[in-house]
């Protein structure tokens, strides 16, 4: 191709631009270079452009087409200094003639800054206590028993004692206090009695400060119980929480929310109140800020502004706080730091290298308030200084497949909702269903929804590893995006390792090798000047943070999101806020979740509406009530942005919309009811067509005999039935080799649970097959190392994509197995936990599954004829009566763990489908249970209205219980209504806690879990089982030999019957040789990264083949 680089750089910027472009192009004037180049030559050039970039860099890359044709390909630095097309002006001025400062729409700046720049002179105080300052000096070791933010809080209540706020800000203002008044009235923990609670006390704008001091480094979290057996430590153990205490938690904040100490001996608590070496409010530095930072803050005042109900205030202001801090902690350059006094006695930090003191605590206090200042006062410009994807044809380009028509309508219609959709927000619902293309429908919706002259930046959120990363691989290719513009986030960087090897495994291989012209998919990139952004460059340091927010597109867990609203200690939140502030959010197959991650998730819907994203949820199979639930969340976060950044006097009307592949509408909704309705009649809509549409799966429910009633007995007879039921489903569901003309079925048998499922693989093995019939069974489940269960998933994607049908019978491994074998019928069946339902694009012929949820099963039926059109006859998916925890468990919840049946308040009156559910909820099996609620619903005898009405009550906000006559007559306060999802929004300061989180935290694990490992031995012949423990440094791994007796070895050769064999499955150290080979690594390195897997630690024997994975054992 043949390029044109144009250099708008100033100063020291246009040498460096010079010394580049002059190594890959020849000058064509003094700022202008020209040259044909290859696409990487040209990926190259932007890449150390980019690395060299500075405030004053800016250059336009153009794609020479043609005689009259060019277009702009990207733009590195400073995006301003062209227009849309890549022009650059006739002439500027310096007057203001757009008026751009007037539409500065950060209502409530000011109050950020002065909030944040105050309290960061409050922050650390408390280290100049006597034992923080032993403390870094070694002369004290072991927990804090009361940490330094906490003792700065108690300083600053001495220092207001009882006045109100404008008496205490002019006390400050005037600058006549003294040392003495913030040390008389101070309150000792642990030595005065009786002591306040600190936020019962404070006014207003000094309750404010105060928490952002307390919650520099952690948010309050309530102390757990006593329960004798455990040393209480804070954010651990249980803290039960009831709906009456949430309006008043706030106010009851004392000492243990911050921490819990171990002892109450007076002496070893004194050194924390005493402060030998004054403190650095006596320095004339300290207060001069003061002064300025009190009178400017007495203007503020006059609004009467209460600061702590603004969650948009708080926040921000404590993510500046917290980045300044942080920041300004890790400097220790003299050269760019603030000067205090001379010889300051008091020290607030020490280089963690050497343990020698770096920064005195008057400079660390001044440097952190310049620093907080800079970055409050810095952050409305942070989105325009971000990299932007702009024209982007792949993202513009019709559909010409008939089945993906919609997308273009969708997309049409987006594109009409974009002026609104930035005013009022955007809430839009993809219920497209399984096949359609609604990962791409999803971009294409939210870079319509993008102003053209910015330039689209969104992030797409998943659940699964796996899936994100399919996912992101499959945006990459059709829409040729590289590794800055589009940024793929797991996690677990085994994971990606493992995929990417995979993927260039295929691409070797010629599979992936169908690559469209660049100029199908040409863009333009802003690059935006991240190194120069007072903000960004301040995050510049942090591994992983550059590409989690200046990449346009994030695909990437919703783990690397949700830490927003989840990060009770450190800055692990500042991140995701920046990306949430600065893109839209897609939320993927959001009702995969647990439904106890539901709670997590509210909050980060509620966190984008806040910040400004607009959101996009995308599932085919979205209930009602989760779906109602997450706009009310939404709803609510929009509010308190309109009410900061929005226009004013303009009420709160969200932009909402509903796509699927037959149908799309809009409307505004300003209320939950309006959204209800409207949802309402969507759902309805698309329910009636999808009762129109061919029958691809069919149900039978599967009757059980008395099956015993030990496991012993009961799992061989769930194999047998197991067993019989396939091969009748073979005989109607199977494809017929071209080649052979042999009977040919891919099934599936879901298991609930992982142990059974392993006994009824062992069970399935001795039965063998009869005469004439040969079974390849593969035993999937997540207990497998991780290079089995890889190698495992990749043998099943690229035998299970069928959307030609005759394209199986080429696959190597299946033709291998067809020609060696002289039995005419083979039943290939996956024997899976439920890992198979969610993020496996495979297609079976038929299914038979053990049920946990109507959920589960609608899941699992997606992967039945999942690339295949025709209409289904016959069933070809059986679902047992009930499961085997009905018969293991008698008398406990069968539907649980996984399933939303619980012990006290939520059991069902029977364990059979028969009896839970209707014929028309089973016999076509697809969305329509999920989609639409029964008007009224009785969640005791239906397992499909349990679901709807346990959604209901988590999401929903429940009406108060009204009072009884008596309690009125007593004058009792009506309840509030039990805690859900809602309440983080609903109630009213919660937020400033982490006591929500603190009850229903993300993936939340109900027992505890252990990683284990098979480490080869020397000559790589024989592997033994090891446990992973975390070492006494960070990051480091202890491996720990587990004892022989505690593993059981099976022979799986001896247990197999006739006419059965594994399939999917290799030997562990022949794939994990292969992978070290591959990867240049040695084996014992592959195996302490590729061959973990992590298990409950409930168990203490444990039994391991390839084939069957790992299980416990008795």
């Amino acid at each position: 191709m043949n390029v044109l680089l144009i250099s708008q750089c100033n100063k020291n910027a246009l040498k460096q631009t010079r010394r580049v472009l002059d190594q890959f192009a020849e000058r064509r004037g003094d700022r202008t270079w020209q040259t044909p180049i290859t696409q990487a030559g040209l990926e190259t050039l932007r890449k150390l452009l980019r690395k060299t970039a500075r405030k004053n860099t800016a250059v336009a890359c153009h794609w020479i087409r043609g005689h009259d044709h060019s277009e702009l390909m990207w733009v590195v630095g400073d995006a301003a200094q062209f227009n849309l097309n890549g022009a650059v002006p006739t002439n500027t001025t310096a007057r203001d003639i757009l008026r751009r400062r007037d539409e500065n729409d950060w209502h409530n700046g000011e109050d950020i800054l002065l909030l944040t720049a105050m309290a960061a002179l409050l922050h650390d105080l408390g280290k100049a206590c006597d034992a923080f300052q032993q403390r870094l000096i070694g002369k004290l070791e072991g927990r804090n028993l009361y940490r330094h933010e906490w003792i700065s809080l108690r300083l600053f209540q001495a220092f207001v004692g009882s006045d109100d706020d404008a008496t205490w800000l002019a006390r400050l203002a005037d600058g006549g206090y003294q040392e003495q008044d913030w040390l008389e009235g101070l309150e000792r923990d642990g030595i005065d009695a009786p002591i306040s609670a600190v936020f019962s006390q404070l006014p207003p704008l000094a309750a404010a400060l105060g928490w952002l001091v307390l919650s520099h480094h952690r948010l309050p979290l309530k102390p757990p119980e006593n329960d004798g057996d455990h040393e209480r430590r804070w954010g651990r153990g249980k803290a039960p929480l009831q709906a009456e205490q949430l309006g008043g938690l706030f106010a009851s904040i004392h000492a243990e929310w911050n921490e819990i100490p171990e002892t109450q001996d007076p002496k070893r608590i004194s050194p924390y109140w005493q402060f030998s070496k004054g403190l650095p409010v006596s320095t004339p530095r300290w207060r001069e800020r003061a002064v300025k930072l009190a009178s400017r803050l007495q203007a503020r005042l006059q609004n009467g502004s209460h600061w702590l109900d603004s969650r948009y205030v708080m926040h921000l202001a404590r993510l500046s706080l917290m980045l300044a801090d942080h920041h300004y902690s890790s400097l220790e350059d003299l050269q760019h730091r603030v000067r205090g006094e001379p010889n300051y006695p008091l020290t607030a930090n020490t280089v963690r290298k050497t343990g020698k003191p770096n920064q005195p605590l008057d400079e660390h206090i001044l440097g952190v308030e310049k620093h907080a200042a800079a970055v409050a006062r810095a952050l409305p410009s942070v989105d325009s200084h971000l990299p932007c994807l702009a024209r982007h044809k792949g993202f513009r380009k019709r559909s010409s497949h008939p089945r993906f028509r919609w997308q273009d309508k969708a997309f049409d219609l987006a594109h009409s909702l974009r002026e609104r959709s930035q005013r009022q927000g955007f809430f839009g619902i993809n219920m497209a269903s399984t096949g359609c293309g609604k990962t791409l429908a999803n971009g294409r919706i939210m870079y319509a929804l993008a102003d053209p002259q910015q330039g689209a930046r969104f992030s797409i959120a998943l659940g699964l590893r796996t899936l994100t990363l399919q996912t992101g691989q499959a945006l990459r290719e059709r829409l040729h995006l590289g590794e800055d513009e589009l940024a793929v986030r797991v996690g677990g960087s085994a994971n990606k390792t493992l995929f990417e090897h995979y993927e260039q495994e295929a691409e070797a291989s010629g599979s992936a090798s169908q690559q469209a012209l660049i100029e199908e998919d040409a863009h333009v990139v802003f690059d935006g000047n991240f190194d120069s952004h007072p903000v960004l460059r301040r995050l510049n340091n942090e591994p992983g943070t550059r590409a989690l927010i200046a990449a346009p597109i994030l695909v990437c867990t919703v783990d690397h999101l949700i830490p927003a609203t989840e990060s009770t200690r450190g800055g692990r939140q500042i991140v995701p806020m920046l990306r949430l502030m600065s893109s839209d959010l897609v939320l993927d197959e959001i009702d995969d979740f647990d439904i106890n991650d539901l709670p997590a998730l509210t909050r980060l819907v509620n966190w984008a509406g806040l910040l400004g994203s607009r959101v996009l949820l995308s599932s085919a199979t979205l209930p009602p009530a989760l779906v109602e639930g997450l706009y009310e969340a939404y709803r609510s976060g929009r509010e308190a942005f309109q009410r900061h950044r929005g226009e004013p006097g303009l009420a709160v009307d969200i932009c909402c919309a509903w796509f699927d592949e037959h149908d799309r509408q809009h409307e505004n909704c300003a209320s939950s009811e309006t959204f209800k309705t409207a949802h309402h009649a969507f759902a309805k809509r698309r329910l009636e067509r999808l009762s129109t549409s061919p029958v691809r799966r069919r149900g039978e429910i599967l009757a059980l005999p008395p099956l015993g009633k030990r496991p012993e007995e009961i799992r061989p007879a769930v194999a047998e039935l197991l067993r019989e039921h396939a091969l009748a489903l073979h005989q109607q569901h199977h494809s017929v080799d071209p080649h052979t003309s042999k009977r040919v079925s891919f099934g599936l048998m879901r298991m609930a649970n992982i142990d059974p499922l392993v006994d009824v693989a062992r069970a399935l093995f001795q039965q063998g097959a009869p005469e004439g019939m040969r079974i390849h069974l593969c035993v999937y489940h997540s207990r497998h190392p991780l290079v089995m269960r890889s190698e495992i998933e990749r043998r099943l994607d690229r035998t299970l994509q069928r959307a030609e049908p005759e394209r199986v019978f080429q696959q190597p491994d299946i033709r291998r197995l067809l020609d060696s074998s002289e039995e005419n019928d083979h039943l290939f069946i996956v024997l899976g936990s439920p890992v198979t339902e969610v993020g496996r694009d495979h297609d079976y012929d038929w299914a038979i599954v053990e049920p946990s949820s109507m959920r589960s099963i609608i899941q699992l039926a997606g992967r039945v004829r999942r690339h295949r059109e025709q209409a289904c006859e016959s069933p070809n998916i059986l679902l047992l009566d009930t499961n085997l925890k009905h018969f293991e468990q008698s008398g406990k919840p069968a539907f649980h763990k996984p399933g939303f049946e619980t012990d006290i308040n939520w059991r069902l009156s029977s364990h059979f489908l028969s009896e839970l559910l209707t014929e028309d909820e089973y016999k076509v099996i697809d969305a329509r249970p999920r989609v639409l609620a029964r008007e009224t619903l009785h969640a005791k005898q239906s397992l499909v209205d349990l679901e709807h009405e346990r959604l209901h009550q988590l999401m929903i906000e429940q009406p108060a219980e009204p009072l009884t006559k008596k309690e009125i007559r007593l004058g009792k306060q009506p309840k509030p209504p039990p805690l859900g999802a809602y309440s983080w929004y609903a109630v009213p300061q919660v937020h400033l806690t982490g006591v929500l989180i603190q009850r229903d935290p993300f993936r939340q694990q109900l027992e505890p879990e252990i990683t284990l490992a098979l480490i080869p031995d020397e000559g790589g012949e024989t592997w033994t089982l090891h446990r992973v423990d975390d070492g006494a440094r960070r990051g480091e791994k202890l491996y720990v030999p587990v004892e022989e007796s505690l593993l059981v070895r099976v022979d799986q050769a001896k247990e197999q019957g006739e006419r059965i064999q594994p399939w999917g499955a290799s030997d562990y150290l022949t794939a994990l040789a292969d992978l070290a080979e591959d990867l240049d690594i040695s084996l014992d390195r592959a195996a302490r990264t590729f061959g973990t897997v992590t298990a409950s630690a409930r168990g203490q024997r444990w039994g391991y083949h390839p084939v069957l994975g790992f299980w416990r054992s008795k």
